[in-house]
């Protein structure tokens, strides 16, 4: 038992630090991306009408990194909860609602966490995730698609994983994680589209290019200008499918944590691999969770036939393990 406290602390600690290097990250990013646009527009020649000698667009860049950084940590679980139409479960009005109410409230004492507050998603795929920066303001919300396809354990068991994500502060790492990526992917796509599409930008800018190294005035850093310039690019376009990665390698590794510490609750690993298989098999996606948000889940929201794909591209590119791995793990678990 001790043991197993000094682990979830241990776990806790590095999720509040990752969460921070994170955000320090994303402000960076930002800050490169302005700053990296500042220098094309220095580039330009004088006729192109856009040269400037303030970096504006870096400065406000990193403003607005700031600023949306601190809305995701504040804000990021209210803006995943308002994205898939949740509704928030007050009073229960069915018997499927007032099961689960009595599940999360069995499992939070379980747990020794905070009871959070409980969310229906309006959709009719079974799926399940948690969210919120810590366990005092956390929230768990189900599909009506889960509800209804689980009996009380397998609930039990799927709510117990995400206390587990609860417990470890994966909520707050995977929210911001969400947030960030899709706002990184929205920036770059927005930068990449006025760039690429602008072929009298283009040219412009290969002209002052041109024209200033051959009069040599960019200075000390010249030679370096157009190296700089290519990486800015390169980041520009690699970004949003990098920080996808990352977020699922993130989530697939937490997915493992969460279900062991969820049979440790319980004490019902076979009810979990249940839940897993009555997942996998419904083929359909969950509509109502977007692909930013599909690392909080605790199955693949996109059209889980691709999830059988196999081999290390399957795994790269997968924000969850696949379930015939986590199922064994478990069942190992249960056999112990």
């Amino acid at each position: 038992m001790v043991h197993r406290a000094a682990d979830l602390f241990t776990q806790q600690e590095a999720n509040r630090r990752k969460s921070s290097w994170l955000l320090l990250g994303f402000v960076f990013f930002f800050a490169w991306i302005g700053f990296g646009a500042d220098i094309a527009l220095y580039l330009m020649p004088a006729e192109a009408g856009v040269r400037h000698g303030v970096p504006w667009v870096g400065i406000v860049a990193t403003a607005l990194a700031a600023g949306l950084a601190w809305s995701a940590w504040r804000f990021g679980h209210r803006q995943v909860l308002w994205s898939t139409r949740a509704m928030e479960l007050i009073t229960p009005v069915t018997p499927e609602q007032q099961r689960l109410v009595n599940v999360v409230e069995e499992m939070a004492i379980a747990a020794g966490l905070p009871r959070p507050s409980i969310w229906i998603v309006p959709d009719e795929d079974p799926n399940a995730f948690a969210t919120g920066p810590e366990p005092a303001q956390a929230a768990i919300a189900v599909t009506e698609g889960l509800l209804a396809r689980l009996d009380r354990d397998e609930l039990q068991a799927v709510v117990a994983h995400e206390f587990a994500h609860i417990a470890r502060y994966d909520t707050r790492l995977m929210t911001l994680v969400a947030a960030m990526v899709g706002v990184i992917a929205l920036m770059s796509d927005g930068m990449g589209r006025m760039l690429f599409h602008s072929q009298r930008a283009t040219g412009a800018l290969g002209r002052g290019m041109a024209r200033r190294a051959g009069g040599r005035r960019l200075g000390q850093m010249g030679p370096a200008l157009p190296l700089v310039l290519v990486l800015w690019l390169v980041s520009l376009l690699a970004a949003p499918v990098v920080s996808r990665l990352l977020s699922m390698a993130i989530s697939r590794k937490r997915e493992f944590l969460a279900d062991a510490t969820a049979a440790q609750y319980t004490r019902n690993p076979a009810a979990l691999a249940r839940a897993l298989r009555a997942l996998e098999d419904v083929r359909t996606p969950t509509l109502a969770v977007g692909r930013g948000a599909a690392a909080l889940c605790i199955v693949d929201p996109s059209d889980r036939r691709f999830q059988r794909w196999k081999g290390a591209a399957g795994d790269l590119f997968a924000s969850h393990p696949s379930i015939e791995e986590r199922v064994r793990r478990l069942e190992q678990m249960g056999a112990r």
